[in-house]
């Protein structure tokens, strides 16, 4: 039987045994937790409310688009326009608060790991100087995937505009292909950048480095875990919210299904009451997801440079 002195035992970890660690993060650390998470959730969907409940015009826009069947291009580049700024915005937004919420998770998850307590002050307090970095690493890595399928679409790009359309298109659509699997394989490489930066202090490029070196002959498995957690921590999202979704289609008479086939554009009632549930589902996933990574990269550590060994020692001798 192996020590566990904390959540997790410290040995290789299943991914049952990670995906439980993280649950017993959570619950034994809630406090600290939600006092992160709670304000992350208030302000990231508070403000993705005011966000799409300002561009409602643009939704409208969007809808008595599909109805004309010779729009002008102006109408076509505003009604667009106004719902990427909408969506990107909001995507904007909900990134920062969990740079935020998996800065400090990692912390309590550090400290879960050895059976000690921490505050949300004190995770704040010891997360707060790193902000900056994670800030850095979470924007780099999206937009060196944005960069990469830029140019694997180029030369189809190119050969369209150059009047061989049909030709161009079918290279574009290989070329972004390829480039969706270059750029999916290296965000899973610097998928544990995240806590490397928190725990060990490094810096962007330091952490992407060490990252790569973890997951390098464990690509698969670390996807493989990634993505049961994402697929889990969607179920919970998506449980939690589903009654607020109910109340608010019995006050306004509309549904999601509606807004998604463009039937109606929602209204500020139904965002408000959408968001108390979102608000109440990123309370509970945020620390989940975010717990899954730091785990999974104590684990890596774990298998490749014998660090249970310290984190046993350090938990015997109470540093």
């Amino acid at each position: 039987m192996a020590p566990k002195p904390g959540v997790i035992p410290l040995r290789p970890l299943g991914a049952g045994e990670i995906l439980d660690g993280a649950l017993s993060v959570l619950r034994r650390h809630w406090r600290a937790l939600l006092g992160v998470t709670v304000v992350v959730a208030l302000v990231t969907q508070g403000l993705g409310v005011v966000i799409e409940g300002s561009l409602l015009d643009d939704d409208t826009r969007l809808q008595n688009l599909r109805d004309d069947p010779n729009p002008s291009v102006g109408e076509i580049m505003r009604a667009v326009s106004g719902a990427f700024a909408s969506t990107g915005l909001t995507l904007l937004v909900v990134l920062i608060g969990t740079i935020a919420a998996t800065a400090m998770v990692a912390v309590v998850a550090s400290r879960a790991v050895l059976g000690r307590k921490v505050t949300a002050g004190e995770a704040w307090r010891e997360a707060r100087p790193r902000l900056p970095q994670m800030l850095g690493l979470t924007l780099l890595i999206p937009l060196i995937a944005v960069g990469i399928l830029a140019v694997a679409a180029l030369p189809g790009a190119l050969i369209a505009l150059a009047g061989a359309e049909s030709g161009g298109a079918a290279l574009a659509s290989l070329g972004l292909l390829g480039g969706a699997v270059t750029a999916v394989w290296l965000v899973v490489q610097w998928s544990l950048a995240a806590p490397a930066l928190m725990l060990e202090k490094q810096g962007i490029i330091q952490a992407m480095k060490r990252s790569a070196k973890l997951v390098r002959n464990a690509w698969w498995r670390v996807l493989g875990v990634q993505l049961l957690a994402a697929v889990l921590v969607y179920i919970a999202s998506s449980i939690v919210q589903a009654p607020f979704l109910l109340i608010a289609r019995g006050v306004t008479g509309d549904s999601v299904g509606s807004f998604l086939s463009g039937d109606s554009t929602p209204g500020w009632t139904f965002l408000c009451v959408a968001g108390i549930g979102a608000v109440l589902g990123s309370m509970l996933t945020l620390p989940i997801s975010s717990g899954v990574t730091a785990l999974l990269y104590m684990d890596q550590r774990i298998r490749r440079e014998g660090l249970d060994i310290e984190l046993l020692r350090a938990a015997n001798k109470g540093e």
